[in-house]
């Protein structure tokens, strides 16, 4: 049920985010979804992609600091409350969210989550009627 991400760890500057992206496209990784967090400095780049081992190796040729962690992806309910019924479960169990970023497929969100717990969520989140989604189901929606 765990889902692997590609992380990037690139300059604030110009042009870098063209250039990751074209460096996947150019190796025919596609890209599912993303999301860039900055500072002034520097920024994270998280990306779910059709191939993380050519993600991860194209990346590096090019020079960049590139890793792999787990995060989970949930479907939650397209509607008004949805997120809050969620986020209620999480809440009553205790189960803290580092980081999220979302994107909408059809009548539900698809929700990527690194939790403090993931071990915890993915035995929780079942029980309470949340469709925490494989690798294989994330990518043939």
């Amino acid at each position: 049920m765990k889902v692997e991400q590609i992380s990037v760890f690139m300059e604030n500057k110009a042009g870098r985010l063209a250039q990751i992206t074209r460096i996947l496209g150019a190796a025919g990784v596609n890209i599912l979804t993303l999301s860039l967090a900055d500072t002034a400095d520097f920024g994270i780049l998280r990306l779910l992609v059709s191939d993380n081992d050519k993600a991860y190796e194209v990346l590096k040729e090019e020079g960049f600091t590139v890793g792999r962690n787990e995060v989970l992806a949930i479907e939650v309910p397209d509607r008004p409350g949805g997120l809050a019924d969620f986020l209620e479960i999480l809440r009553v169990n205790e189960i803290n969210i580092e980081y999220m970023y979302a994107y909408r497929k059809g009548t539900h969100a698809i929700l990527i989550f690194r939790f403090d717990n993931i071990d915890k969520a993915i035995n929780v989140l079942p029980k309470a009627n949340f469709n925490v989604l494989t690798r294989e189901k994330l990518y043939n929606l």
